[in-house]
Formats: structure tokens, C-alpha cells, sequence
């Protein structure tokens, strides 16, 4: 039996594009093919994210700093410093070349492991119950050694597996080094009473192990025996086991383990489609404590809406899609596994920090990359950010295209000095 189509409709039984329609969709396919489309679809989304975070800062974090400090710009002037900092650290690392990159992935892993091994000398501190905090001799300077760890796992590993590619398959020569010496950071991290941290690093490693090809037998007897050791921190800890059962019944201590997931929702549902307004939330006047940081999703919620919560997410997909889009395309191992582990690093920490804000899963004391308030998270988000850009510009297109442009330039230059001479 013939079927019939109509003249207005293709062979896919779809209406062909109008030539408005077909001109955008030509433009949007031909800006992403163009060589450093990947290099702006990382640096365009992460300077508005931060661009806002320092914004969100300022109006989370007012009336805490006014009531502790006597000084409503105390976390936003901090900000702005390690901004400043980090920005300096990520443009020069979005300059190095892969090879200069695995020396600085060595680097990170020594000094990721004095700095974690340093916490539990007199240097170290507390801060919430996590004596995860670094102090070299000034109270107003601090590291958190666990944030560069996160970026110490990812780019190290990428140096481990590239260079021993080709024995992969053989499970000694995947698991190690790799796995003790990660496996020694986080430890070292949950030592620190910092489960949280510590759970994001394991996702990690598990992410590294999967790029690579590592089968699902040996995956799944790491998640297993991950689970167990998890399970088994969190029963025999009181206040962990206190989270799971407020988890599960909001009634249970709604002033206190249960009151921050409870006045988050209040700022989610008050927000509405559009927000009270920039300024304008309720919950940051005592409601929302850590407002600033775990719970900075809440706050643009409240005063931007539902409207300013999706465009969040809309941005932090941009972000990923280019991550791994920069992955995918890469010719360079080093490259491609360093791009994926980065940019899982940024998706898995968003996921855990939004479903916890909704009261998804138990808190865990997860800020959210590039938004939330800390010097330490946001010095290493920034440095991720620029050896992604790096690898941004060793995707084999764009190396060509600044091959063209440096001949370019240096043509010119030789053909005015000529002129002038």
C-alpha cells in the first residue's frame, strides 16, 4: 500500500525547516564547528557562573558577615581575592602544554599529600566539626588541601593511565598506582571527619576507572566494598546516622539536623517562578546559616525564581557538554582523560549539592563549583578550569587554527619591521 505524503512534508514525515529556522540552525552548527568553539563553551558559562556566584555572595552572605564581622562585604571581599588569585592560576595553566601539565599533576599529588597529612599536625584546624583546614601561622588564611586532592586524582590519573595505555587491560597495571594512592587521599580526607569530600573523591576515581575501560567486575567490587565501608562510617558515627534518620522523617529535630534542608525548601517554594527580587530573601536573616555556601541554590531561588535556578542548570549543562565534547575530540590521552575527569568532577559535585538543596538526599556538606563561598574550592575550580581550557586548545583543530594565527601574526610582524627599515 502507497503512502501518501503531501509536498510540505520529507520523507521522514517531518515539516522541512523554514528558511529562518534553517538559517539559525546553520549558524548554531557552524559556530560549534568553528576550532576554538569548545575553548568558549568552558570559559563563556564559568565566568557567568562565577560571575553570579559573586554576586550571590554579596546578598547571601550580608547580614552574617554585618552580624559576626560588623562588616557586610567580609566574604565577598574574600571572594574577590581568591577570584583574583585563582583567575591568575587558571590563565597560566590555560598556557602550558600537555607535557608541562603531567609535571604539574606530580606536583599536585605531593603536595595534595603533605598538605592532608599537615591537618592532623598542630597547622591543622577545625571548622564545623572537619578538621580539614590548613593555617599557616595567619587566621585569616586557610587551605582546604581535599579541594586541590579533587584535581590532584583527576589530572595524575590521566598522567598514570596515558602512559600505561596499551596494559590497561590487565587489572595490576590499571589498579596501581592509581587506586592506593588515591584511596590514601581520600582516607586521609575522611579521617578528617569529612565524609562528604570524600564520597565526591571516590566518584571520581570510579569515573577515571570507567573511561578508561576498566570492566564492570572490577567497578563493581570497588562500589561495593566502597558501600560497606560508607555504611559502616555512618552507623557507627552518631551524628551521620542522625542525618540518614532526618532524611527520611523531617519531623525528627526540625531546629536542628533537619532545620537547614527545611528553611531551604522554604526559599525554593517562596521564590516562585521569578524571585522576591536580588536582595530580597527571607531565610538568609538567621533561617539558611551556611546560606553562602552548601545552600547558595536555595538563596538564588529565593530571589531569582525559578526563571534564575534553570538558568544555573542551563549553564552548568553548557558546561559539561563542552567538557566532554573537549574529551571526545581530543588526540591527546592525556587530554581526553584529563577533560572527562575534570568536567565529571564539576557535574558530580553540582548533582550532589542541587539534590541535597532539594532534599533529595542527605546532607553532606557539598558546596556547589564555582558559586558557592570558599577561597580553597574556588582556587581549585578555577585551576581545573584553566587545564580544561588547556586541553581545549590541544583538540587537533584548534592547534591548527593558533599554528595559523601565531604564522600569521609573525608574517606581519616581519613585513612591518621591514617596511619601517
Amino acid at each position: 500500500m502507497a503512502i501518501l505524503t503531501s509536498p510540505a512534508v520529507d520523507r521522514r514525515g517531518t515539516e522541512p525547516d523554514t528558511p529562518v529556522q534553517g538559517r539559525r540552525r546553520s549558524l548554531v552548527v557552524e559556530w560549534l564547528a568553528h576550532p576554538q568553539a569548545s575553548f568558549f563553551l568552558v570559559l563563556v558559562p564559568a565566568v557567568l557562573l562565577m560571575a553570579l556566584g559573586v554576586m550571590m555572595v554579596l546578598s547571601a552572605s550580608s547580614v552574617y558577615a554585618f552580624v559576626r564581622y560588623d562588616d557586610a562585604y567580609y566574604f565577598v571581599k574574600r571572594q574577590a581575592i581568591f577570584l583574583v588569585i585563582g583567575g591568575v592560576a587558571a590563565f597560566v595553566l590555560a598556557q602550558r602544554s600537555p607535557k608541562q601539565l603531567k609535571v604539574i599533576a606530580w606536583g599536585l599529588v605531593v603536595a595534595s599529600l603533605v598538605l592532608e597529612m599537615l591537618t592532623f599536625s598542630p597547622l591543622g584546624f577545625s571548622n564545623n566539626g572537619n578538621t580539614n583546614w590548613v593555617r599557616f601561622g595567619v587566621s585569616w588564611f586557610g587551605v582546604q588541601p581535599s579541594e586541590l586532592a579533587k584535581l590532584a586524582i583527576v589530572m595524575w590519573g590521566a598522567d598514570i593511565f596515558a602512559r600505561k595505555y596499551k596494559s590497561l587491560s590487565d587489572p595490576r597495571h590499571l589498579l596501581i598506582p592509581f587506586l592506593p594512592v588515591s584511596l590514601l587521599l581520600i582516607g586521609l580526607v575522611v579521617l578528617q571527619s569529612d565524609l562528604g569530600t570524600g564520597i565526591i573523591m571516590g566518584a571520581l576515581v570510579m569515573a577515571a576507572l570507567w573511561y578508561v575501560g576498566a570492566s564492570w567486575k572490577v567497578i563493581g567490587s570497588l562500589v561495593g566494598g566502597v558501600a560497606v565501608v560508607v555504611g559502616g562510617l555512618v552507623v557507627t558515627t552518631p551524628y551521620r546516622m542522625t542525618r540518614i534518620l532526618g532524611f527520611f522523617n523531617q519531623d525528627i529535630d526540625p531546629l536542628g539536623v533537619n532545620h537547614q534542608p527545611i528553611k531551604a525548601i522554604f526559599a525554593l517554594a517562596s521564590g516562585g517562578w521569578w524571585g522576591l527580587g536580588l536582595g530580597a530573601s527571607r531565610q538568609k536573616w538567621g533561617g539558611l546559616v551556611e546560606s553562602h555556601t552548601d545552600y547558595m541554590l536555595a538563596v538564588i531561588g529565593e530571589e531569582l525564581g525559578l526563571v534564575g535556578t534553570l538558568m544555573v542548570l542551563a549553564l552548568f549543562l553548557i558546561l559539561g557538554y563542552a567538557g566532554f565534547r573537549i574529551a571526545m575530540r581530543s588526540d591527546i590521552r592525556f587530554c581526553r582523560y584529563t577533560a572527562a575527569g575534570i568536567t565529571s568532577w564539576f557535574m558530580i559535585q553540582a548533582l550532589v549539592n542541587i539534590a541535597v538543596v532539594l532534599r533529595m538526599m542527605p546532607v553532606l556538606g557539598v558546596p556547589l563549583p564555582l558559586l558557592s563561598y570558599g577561597g580553597s574550592a574556588l582556587m581549585a575550580n578555577l585551576m581545573a578550569l584553566g587545564v580544561l581550557l588547556a586541553c581545549a586548545r590541544q583538540e587537533p583543530q584548534s592547534r591548527a587554527f593558533l599554528r595559523r594565527r601565531a604564522r600569521r601574526g609573525g608574517q606581519a610582524l616581519v613585513t612591518t619591521a621591514a617596511g619601517r627599515g
